[in-house]
């Protein structure tokens, strides 16, 4: 039973307005745990109630998130550490509700200014060879007995690379959001709309695998085996294709870390080196800013190398 004397104020009515302003399943999801774990660092870690927090107890928080001793929002230890970007979420959460108080006219301990994000460490992002991409979007075929399972993992990670989709958008899919135009309208990250396109491959796979189906599941990937795989509206989860995608990857000796994300990168980066302009990448990524996507053709250094080769004024040696 939660101690009233640590609860956070409020926090129904700020989860509320997060899903009145459309904010998407996932993000309400998000907001709720950072803000839970928030809790119980003052109730167990701390000591102290909300009133009583200060900028001090802001910067022992990010301390916490830093260290081994963390717990998760259900109270077991953390398995892994977190990234900065991941506590940099945690922390901007923290900072909307803060927010969300003041607007409400509700007296905060420190303002939300106050919570300061991480510095981010600045890494030489990195995408696997196009050939190994190849060969982990065909791996399923040979690492997989069951040819349903073979045909439905290979053409998820043929959809992942063919639209530059995110994981959740690609799970989320249905049956009938696909057709033989190979263009899919989709609404991703903040509920924002925007179209994506199959390749030619990705085309022939999608009519392959939808031939093999003889269900009433509205879910474009479903799964075969387990005690859900038998109800109208499961689907594939996220966890299932990381956990698949690492062994293919493992199983290929690709040392490049490579996830679901990966082929998003990826798709950004080699239609970069394709001389791809970088505007029509950001619509096909569904990104706000352009400098976000521009962090996706900076990785490429083929593409850099290339444009330095092209357009240097000095590249040319005279004889």
């Amino acid at each position: 039973m939660r101690n009233k004397k640590f609860t956070l104020p409020l926090v129904d009515d700020f989860l509320l307005s997060i899903r009145t302003n459309n904010y998407s399943v996932e993000t309400l999801y998000n907001y709720e745990r950072d803000l839970l774990v928030f809790e119980q660092f003052l109730r167990d870690d701390a000591c102290i109630s909300f009133d009583n927090v200060s900028k001090r107890s802001i910067d022992l928080f990010k301390a916490y998130l830093t260290s081994q001793d963390r717990k998760t929002a259900d109270g077991v230890l953390g398995s892994e550490k977190l990234s900065a970007g991941s506590i940099n979420r945690t922390l901007s959460s923290l900072r909307s509700y803060f927010k969300y108080l003041v607007d409400m006219d509700y007296k905060v301990p420190v303002p939300p200014s106050a919570i300061k994000l991480l510095k981010m460490p600045r890494t030489h992002a990195r995408v696997a060879e196009l050939e190994s991409l190849v060969q982990l979007i065909e791996s399923p075929t040979a690492f997989e007995k069951d040819k349903r399972i073979a045909l439905r993992n290979r053409m998820m990670l043929e959809v992942l690379f063919a639209t530059g989709m995110r994981i959740s958008e690609l799970l989320s899919l249905n049956r009938d959001q696909i057709n033989d135009t190979g263009k899919i309208f989709i609404r991703g990250k903040g509920r924002k709309e925007r179209f994506v396109y199959l390749t030619d491959r990705a085309k022939a796979l999608v009519n392959d695998y939808l031939l093999t189906r003889d269900d009433d599941n509205i879910a474009l990937f479903i799964p075969y085996s387990g005690r859900n795989s038998g109800k109208a509206k499961v689907r594939i989860s996220p966890n299932y294709l990381q956990m698949k995608i690492k062994r293919y990857k493992e199983l290929l000796g690709i040392i490049v870390p490579t996830s679901a994300h990966s082929f998003r990168h990826g798709f950004a980066t080699y239609l970069a080196e394709k001389g791809a302009n970088p505007a029509a990448i950001q619509i096909l990524l569904g990104h706000e800013s352009l400098q976000t996507t521009t962090r996706y053709v900076h990785a490429s250094d083929k593409y850099a190398e290339s444009t330095h080769k092209e357009f240097h004024p000095l590249s040319k040696v005279k004889k």
